[in-house]
């Protein structure tokens, strides 16, 4: 479940594209402080999230220029992953971390149709499979330290602290510099705000992210899922009981054809004798 917090509480990362120089530090920072998988050398850069990736940088070219463009979870407000899992194995923390239990899913991969970013991604290769995203480093937070990403940056390009704070500083920038930024924060408003905020030098559509998530808090796109979790249960239960029916009249067929007359069983040597 989501745990309510003042907004001031609440901390987060401004994530500048103006100021990252695509060193992939903050992809390096996160797979050590996770325990993720490192590539093999010579291997080529993701070119999505994935099960060992929590974030990716990836180029775009704008108006002659590349720009370095991060992508991960944006620890929504109002999760609507939080909101969609039936056992609580994502919670939204006081601090703004968005964490996941893998003890407790059960792998209905709810939280995945759920995310209005499409950010969580599933370990199918796994022999017990989980769900992984960006938890905000809060094993982190916890020590009273800054996440991996932020710490590793070597130009500011990822800031950590509180969102109250960073939307101050992201405003700033875009009224002190109009030229460098275009005016809009993304997550000040998507899906009702989220605790990782973004700046950018150009329209956010043109840099790959969607630029058409509403701007309202979305667990009632959960309630699609969850709404339907009722059907699917009893629709599992008849399709497993009408396998169960098929197999179980089947064997009763089987039987009863090693008994037939026709086939010399047993019932046909009985009914000779009664003829």
């Amino acid at each position: 479940m989501t745990t309510s917090s003042a907004s001031g509480d609440r901390k987060g990362l401004l994530i500048d594209f103006t100021l990252c120089i695509g060193c992939e530090a903050c992809m390096q920072g996160c797979r050590e402080a996770n325990d993720l998988e490192v590539p093999p050398p010579g291997a080529p850069p993701p070119e999505a999230l994935n099960a060992e990736n929590y974030t990716i940088v990836l180029p775009h070219e704008v108006n002659g220029e590349t720009v370095y463009v991060r992508h991960l979870c944006m620890h929504c407000a109002e999760p609507a992953c939080v909101s969609a899992c039936p056992v609580a194995a994502l919670t939204k923390r006081d601090d703004g971390a968005v964490v996941y239990d893998g003890d407790l899913c059960f792998g209905c991969r709810y939280c995945m149709i759920a995310c209005p970013f499409h950010v969580p991604r599933y370990t199918w290769s796994k022999a017990v499979p989980v769900v992984r995203k960006c938890i905000l480093c809060y094993h982190r937070l916890d020590e009273d330290r800054e996440p991996a990403c932020a710490a590793a940056c070597p130009t500011g390009a990822t800031r950590f602290g509180p969102r109250d704070l960073l939307l101050r500083i992201a405003r700033e920038r875009i009224r002190t510099q109009p030229e460098r930024y275009t005016d809009h924060i993304y997550g000040e408003h998507e899906a009702g705000g989220t605790d990782v905020l973004m700046l950018a030098p150009a329209k956010f559509a043109a840099l790959g992210h969607d630029a058409q998530v509403p701007h309202r808090a979305l667990p009632e796109l959960t309630w699609f899922v969850q709404k339907r979790i009722p059907w699917v249960i009893v629709t599992g239960s008849v399709l497993l009981g009408g396998i169960h029916w098929v197999v179980h009249r089947r064997m009763q067929l089987a039987k009863e054809g090693a008994d037939d007359p026709a086939t010399g069983g047993a019932s046909g040597a009985h009914s000779g004798e009664g003829s």
